[in-house]
Order: C-alpha cells, then structure tokens, then sequence
C-alpha cells in the first residue's frame, strides 16, 4: 500500500488520507495543502479506510510515474471510495477529451474531483463540498506547523523553500508547462518571510527549488520588492545574497537546485566563495553535444558548459555540480553520444543522474525522426553512469584524510552506534551520504540537526566514511 502522510493532531475531526508522489516541488504543494487542511481543524488518516476522504497528489511527467499515480489513485478508490485528484496528471488530457484532467477521469471515472498543480484553494473547495470543514482556519494553531511556513513534510532540520512556479521554456523532450504553467515568480518578501520562519523553526539547511531557479524574477521584469521595510529587487542573486546573510546567525546552510547556466549565475560563485551559500550547483544540462541540445530545445544551449565549468572552479574550488543527462534522445547518433562521454570525462561533474529517453505522452520529441529502440537508450544509459560514475568515486577518494562539516540525519544511540549525515556536497535524497563510525570515546555524541565535525577515513561506493573528532 502506498505511504500514507500522517501528521498528528490531539483534536477529533473528519479526517483526510494524503499520498503525496513526484519530486520536491510537488511536496511543496503536498505541504500548503496539508497546513490548510490542518489550519481547518482536519485530521489526517493513517489509512485510506479509516479517512472520510483521499487526496492523492499526483506526478504526471514520465510514464512510470503516471502508472503509479494511476495504480495509487486506484487503490485509494477501492479502499475508500471518496478519492481527490491534484497534481500534474491532473493537469493532463486523455485520449478522448482535449480538457485538462480528463485522463484521470477516463481512467477513474469516480473520483470526486480532479485539479492541476499548485491548486491549494481548489482541493479545498473540493473538500469543503465532500468533507465540510470543522471550523475556522487559523494557522499560527496549526499543530507541528512552522508558522508562516506552515507544514513541512520533511525532517525538522531541512526544508525545499520554492521561489516559483510554471516555466517558460519548451524544450522538447518536456511536458511541465502544458500542467504548471509559464513562470510565476513568487512576490521576493513572501519568500523572504517563509525562510525566516524556516529558520527560527529550527531548519539548518534550506533547499531553494523551483523549475528554473535562475529565472526568477524574469516574468516580473525584476521588479524592486520589499522586505524588512527595505527595496530588494526580484531577482536570482539578490534573493539568494539576502537568504546567505539571513541563514549567518543561524548557522545554516543554503542550497541552489535547478539553476540553468545562464551567464548571470556566473554572479552567485562569488557568494559560494564567500561561505554565504554552499558551494552546490543543481545544473540541468541534459547533453553536451550542441546538435542534440538544439533538438531538445534546451534554454542556454549555446553556452559553452566546459568553458564555464572551469570558470566556476576558479572562482570557487570547493563548488560541487550535480547534473542531470539524457541519453538515448531521438536522433542521437553515436557520434554525439561519445561526444557526451568525452564531455563528462574532461568535466568530471561530481554528481551525475541519466534517464534513459523516454517518450512522453505530448511532448514534440515524440514528432523527431531517429527514435531510438529500447535497448539502445537503455544501454546508452549504461555506458553513461559507467563514466559518471568513475569521475564521482574518484573526485570522493579525494576527500579522505580531510576533515568536513557534517550535518546528521541518523544518531541511533545519541551517536554511540555511528550515525549517517551529509557534507555541503550532498543534498538529501539524490546525492551520496557519510557513514558516521561508532565514536572511540564515550563523550561524543550525535544529534539529528546538528552540525559535526569528521574525518574522512574512506570511500564506499557513492558515500564516505568518517569518525567523529
């Protein structure tokens, strides 16, 4: 059965399932719905049984991902019979109907009510007409809520802060836009404020998400906001100059995910330099070869990556660049694809994902000529992470004997056992961890949250080992 979210409340309501599916930016939405729902005097059910209502948030972007959103869907419905739809697969169309959310419905003509992305107020009508609400919201009574800020579905000492919504970019292989939308940024002093609540709520590492980070503002024409009683304009550096300073007596950590290579983001490598924000850059390249990113009508594709690469790593050393690739794309000749690998030998990104190209249901990748079978994309992929893989163990092997800020995710035990915690170069759930060794003394303890110092002792695998010094 598919994981329930069950945050706690001492008061009896109605009470609502939530299963909430896809990446960070859709746990965003999963977070303002549920401190609505929370703010209204709404239970949430451990089971899709015991609640008088199922809200299922859906991902819609590959074909995995829509089968299990569908399977999920399916199985709140024979469970509980009262099921509501959000997400991006609620955004899309089916075979018979051009309207939005009428896959869904042709899949399960029963649920209550379908809405896209981003959608709080929807969902909570539909609910209010289904399960009506007990009282009044008032969110600083929301329980485990960090006020402003609400919910959060994450470990209390990190948190995803989204800065926009939608794209503006249609690049081929994509279909985001067709359910969240073009971009809108959100007001600078909102964001602002949510991170402040983030913090003094005990948050030590923030993850700035979005699906272009370093877009921001550009729908707004960088317009000067406010926060504090002071201007400050809607913009890339300038929000996450003032996040680094902010996070400074909190000793926090501020992170940068989906960051297109546009040339101002050359601006924020100073601030990484500076230890104002972690020296990490989430950059979606998706291929090296120029002809492939044409026909993947990719934003900044006539950057030239290794140029900028090498201008990163000498403005700021220490940086960390995560990237995602594709491999497999319609008309990918061997050619180019070695050309890719060539890339990723001399770039030695440190942290490397590849999908395999998938058609996705109204992409225009889909009309390219050149489709490649299955097997070939698949083993493409392969050869892909063989070299991705090389560079990552042994940019690690570099790091033993060094001794690095850790922040703990695990301490059974206090710490007394070991425990499992991240360096700056490793966001959660998709870059690597260290295994924290039982301490030699007695007197030295773990805390979940906190920062330690280790010493890196060894590599296994994606991860490091360390002790505690």
């Amino acid at each position: 059965m598919s994981e329930i979210i069950t945050p706690t409340t001492p008061s009896a309501a109605p009470k609502i399932g939530f299963v909430s599916l896809g990446c960070p930016k859709a746990l965003t939405d999963s977070e303002l719905i549920l401190t609505q729902l929370r703010a209204e005097g709404y239970e949430t059910s451990k089971t899709f049984a015991g609640a008088d209502l199922v809200i299922v948030n859906t991902c819609g972007f590959i074909d995995d991902a829509v089968k299990e959103s569908l399977d999920t869907i399916g199985e709140a419905l024979a469970e509980n019979g009262k099921v509501i739809v959000t997400g991006c697969l609620g955004a899309k169309a089916g075979a018979s109907s051009s309207d939005a959310g009428s896959l869904v419905r042709e899949m399960h003509p029963s649920v209550l009510a379908v809405t896209g992305p981003h959608a709080t107020q929807e969902v909570m009508d539909a609910v209010h007409t289904h399960v009506p609400k007990p009282h009044d919201p008032f969110v600083d009574l929301v329980p485990e809520s960090r006020g402003i800020a609400g919910i959060k579905l994450t470990p209390r000492h990190y948190a995803y802060l989204k800065i926009s919504e939608g794209c503006n970019h249609r690049c081929s292989f994509c279909i985001i836009p067709s359910m969240r939308g073009d971009l809108v940024s959100r007001p600078i002093g909102d964001v602002l404020n949510e991170a402040r609540a983030l913090f003094e709520s005990g948050v030590k590492e923030l993850l700035v998400i979005s699906q272009d980070t370093s877009a921001y503002g550009v729908d707004v024409k960088y317009r000067t906001g406010f926060w504090d009683g002071k201007p400050i304009k809607t913009r890339m550096f300038d929000l996450v100059a003032a996040l680094g300073e902010m996070a400074k007596p909190f000793g926090a950590w501020v992170r940068l995910h989906y960051v297109y290579p546009y040339p101002h983001v050359d601006e924020v490598l100073p601030l990484m330099a500076q230890g104002l924000i972690l020296p990490y850059l989430d950059v979606p390249l998706q291929h090296a070869h120029p002809d492939v990113l044409k026909r993947m009508k990719r934003p900044a594709n006539g950057e030239k990556n290794m140029e900028r690469l090498a201008k990163w790593r000498e403005i700021c050393p220490e940086i960390i660049v995560r990237s995602t690739f594709i491999a497999g794309f319609p008309g990918e000749t061997e050619e180019e694809f070695q050309y890719l690998l060539d890339f990723m030998q001399e770039a030695r990104i440190d942290r490397a994902g590849c999908f395999a190209y998938s058609p996705v249901e109204g992409a225009g990748a889909n009309e390219l000529p050149g489709a490649l079978p299955e097997a070939v994309r698949k083993e493409r992929q392969a050869r892909f992470m063989k070299v991705a893989e090389a560079a990552s163990i042994a940019k690690l092997q570099e790091r033993v004997g060094a001794t690095m800020q850790v922040l703990i995710d695990k301490a059974p035990a206090m710490g007394r056992k070991g425990g499992v915690g991240r360096t700056y170069a490793d966001a959660p759930e998709i870059d690597g961890t260290v295994r924290i060794l039982p301490p030699e003394k007695a007197s030295k303890t773990l805390k979940v949250g906190e920062f330690a110092k280790v010493r890196i002792v060894a590599v296994e695998g994606h991860d490091l080992i360390g002790m505690v010094i």
